[in-house]
């Protein structure tokens, strides 16, 4: 007469249900999406640094290297920009394309559940519900018979009740679905834009960098000159570490032939201080990037000429202070011709820190520092280009600084 219980279509509809208030959707994806909106304010940030420092190294008519370097640091950083949006854009897109989906089941179990209501209030109506129901419960030929019939008209009751709330709960998740749906359509309208603006961005940032190199490409015989003044610097500077070095070790060893340092306790620990912080140094300047690399690289004009490197540059702003990466005693401040300028030698054990093209200097030698400690200011140019040559050696050895540092 009556139908009974919920179809087992209604089971995966609550358990569809569930899920939806338990575990929100795109949940998972989240920490990817927060991962990106940080790398892209990080690239920003890369991107307006690099831009001041262009600025002031354009104040110098004469266009020159650190002003390449500035703009194709720009240029790294609107690339990086671009491919965070994208990804982002990327993720939207799958958000959407599952939103859809699930719009769209939500809505066939809508019109499901409603058939089902439907068909439920005119089994009802078809019944006489009322008269016809106490007739049918007090018709029974047993007491228990009767008691049975009851149950049973409640529990047909509570489904129509339980299938009227699942209705309303269907209808209201399907509504926070579709608002959710237009919110995320807005935000990647908006992805959309900003990629389309940096995109603008990219593009004369390039149109620059090619007049940049076009302009340099006719001073060959003068940038060869400096490359040739830089490799002398660079050699003056590696002998006037490896005699401080090399001194270290012998004082150390007594007159005993030797390669490292020979430590006491104290030593030993701040080596090991030392060696603890690999890939979390700070770096000697609070801005700036990394204009020339560790090791042999082409020039960032005439590809096929070498430019040496013991350690690393820092291109940064004008008067930026310097200071100390670790504690430590200053072995030496000196003077390197050639460009070197001002350079100052930290010991910490048996590692040593190198601060070269200071133009002035706070600490003198014998003297202890703490990391962080203000040692002197980078030196600026003809060329309006700020930079600091930074190294680490342990003992003999030329260490990558790059590796050392904390990644920007």
């Amino acid at each position: 007469m009556f139908q009974t219980g919920m179809c087992p279509k209604n089971k995966w509809i609550y358990l569809i249900y569930g899920l939806l208030l338990f575990f929100p959707l795109f949940a998972f994806p989240q920490k990817s999406k927060s991962q990106l909106e940080q790398e892209k304010r990080n690239a920003i940030s890369k991107l307006q640094e690099a831009q001041k420092i262009l600025e002031e190294t354009e104040k110098k008519k004469e266009v020159s290297v650190g002003q390449l370097n500035a703009l194709n640091q720009q240029i790294v950083a609107s690339q990086s920009i671009i491919n965070s949006i994208s990804s982002e854009i990327t993720i939207y897109n799958n958000e959407l394309l599952e939103l859809n989906e699930v719009i769209e089941s939500l809505e066939d179990d809508l019109d499901h559940l409603k058939k089902e209501y439907a068909t439920m209030v005119y089994s009802s109506y078809k019944a006489n519900y009322g008269l016809r129901n106490i007739l049918f419960i007090f018709s029974a030929e047993t007491f228990n018979q009767l008691l049975l019939r009851a149950r049973y008209m409640d529990q047909y009751t509570e489904a129509r009740k339980r299938q009227l709330a699942l209705i309303q709960e269907v209808r209201s998740s399907l509504q926070d679905q579709i608002a959710t749906l237009e919110t995320k359509k807005l935000e990647k309208d908006q992805l959309l834009n900003q990629e389309l603006s940096q995109n603008k961005s990219l593009v004369t940032l390039r149109k620059k960098q090619n007049t940049l190199i076009t302009s340099l490409s006719k001073r060959e015989s003068e940038i060869k000159k400096e490359l040739q003044n830089r490799k002398k610097a660079i050699a003056r500077l590696d002998k006037l570490i490896a005699d401080i070095v090399a001194a270290e070790i012998k004082a150390s060893s007594k007159g005993k032939s030797s390669t490292a340092i020979e430590m006491n306790a104290s030593e030993t620990a701040l080596s090991k201080a030392f060696e603890s912080n690999y890939s979390k140094l700070q770096w000697p300047v609070t801005t700036g990037f990394i204009s020339a690399k560790f090791g042999t690289n082409p020039h960032p004009v005439y590809k096929r000429l070498k430019v040496p490197n013991d350690g690393i540059d820092i291109q940064t702003n004008e008067n930026q202070e310097v200071r100390s990466v670790f504690e430590g005693e200053v072995k030496r401040v000196a003077v390197v011709p050639g460009g070197m300028r001002y350079v100052v030698l930290i010991q910490h054990g048996d590692y040593f820190t190198v601060y070269a093209k200071l133009k002035q200097v706070f600490v003198g030698q014998g003297d202890r520092v703490s990391a962080n400690q203000r040692i002197g200011i980078v030196n600026t140019n003809r060329n309006g280009t700020s930079e600091v040559q930074f190294q680490i050696w342990k003992n003999t050895q030329k260490l990558n600084p790059e590796n050392w540092i904390a990644k920007k």
